[in-house]
């Protein structure tokens, strides 16, 4: 039997969440797992490109994520455009030794295709392990080796969407597109913030639809198909194989958050263990992330 209908909150979280095609390790590849990363006996392990995590939100990005939210009684759908705020990719010397073979030779072939988008409002580092502006990353080899991180200080409106960002940070860090989940550490996660656009029917100006949310997702298959509880507090039905892997955020923060739109039931103690969560990761990693500090207001300096 259903629950009762998911909160407008709940809503949010269920829309913007990517469903990734999937596909299959042999089992040539299953024996040769990271034991530290993937210490579970498994006959079949299922993973995911982060190509094609990306087009997941390929529609999301062009056209912005529809969300159902109740609001004085009808249902408007909301549609929020996602951004690439934060990410950081933790991966194995072996696979870094292929990416930095692989970029090598795109280099020799193509000298003078640089990537000059970078601006002083973005971060960018490479698999050096050199330590952020930002916050020092942890040098600890359980987390594997810094491939690529990057945090946008831009304002929402210097931004571009998330396919397009990604797009071009490929260019010059290919594995953004051809690093597996079962390649990358527990540690490797991004974080989206989604900046609302428009709403259907129009018309309307509903004051408490102008928040904006950033939600943080783990990269790694270290935590796919974990029995843990959804937002409801029910527990997940077991996927079925094929059937796409869910990335559901562990973390929120949110930004002009008003009225009670988005406050039913127990939504308050959802969104603070949803915040405090990711407050938790960011710390854990000696990360300091500029957009979760400012949708806070600066609360952890």
């Amino acid at each position: 039997m259903r629950s009762m209908r998911s909160s407008n909150l709940q809503c949010f979280l269920d829309s913007t969440t990517p469903v990734v095609a999937s596909q299959f390790l042999s089992k040539s590849e299953i024996m040769n797992l990271n034991r530290l990363w993937h210490p579970w006996d498994r006959e079949d392990v299922e993973f995911f490109t982060l190509g094609d995590l990306w087009s997941c939100f390929d529609e999301w990005s062009a056209y912005g994520a529809g969300v159902p939210i109740k609001a004085d009684g009808e249902t408007i759908i909301q549609y929020y455009v996602p951004y690439l705020s934060a990410i950081q990719i933790f991966t194995s010397n072996s696979s870094l030794n292929y990416l930095r073979e692989e970029t090598d030779s795109e280099t020799r072939d193509s000298s003078s295709d640089t990537f000059s988008e970078e601006s002083e409002s973005e971060k960018v580092s490479r698999w050096d392990g050199c330590s952020s502006d930002d916050g020092e990353t942890p040098n600890d080899h359980r987390l594997g080796q810094l491939y690529f991180q990057y945090f946008d200080k831009s304002t929402p409106y210097g931004r571009v969407p998330l396919v397009d960002k990604v797009c071009a940070l490929s260019k010059k860090y290919p594995g953004l597109m051809s690093l597996r989940s079962v390649d990358l550490s527990p540690a490797s996660w991004m974080a989206v913030a989604w900046y609302p656009i428009y709403h259907i029917p129009m018309g309307r100006t509903i004051k408490d639809l102008s928040t904006c949310f950033l939600t943080y997702h783990t990269l790694s298959s270290s935590f796919q198909d974990l029995d843990i509880e959804d937002q409801n507090g029910c527990s997940n039905r077991k996927r079925k194989q094929g059937e796409g892997i869910r990335l559901p955020p562990f973390g929120l923060a949110t930004y002009k958050m008003q009225g009670d739109i988005w406050m039913s039931g127990k939504d308050q103690e959802k969104l603070v263990s949803l915040v405090s969560v990711a407050d938790s990761w960011l710390r854990q990693l000696g990360v300091q992330h500029h957009d979760f500090n400012h949708f806070l207001g600066n609360r952890r300096s």
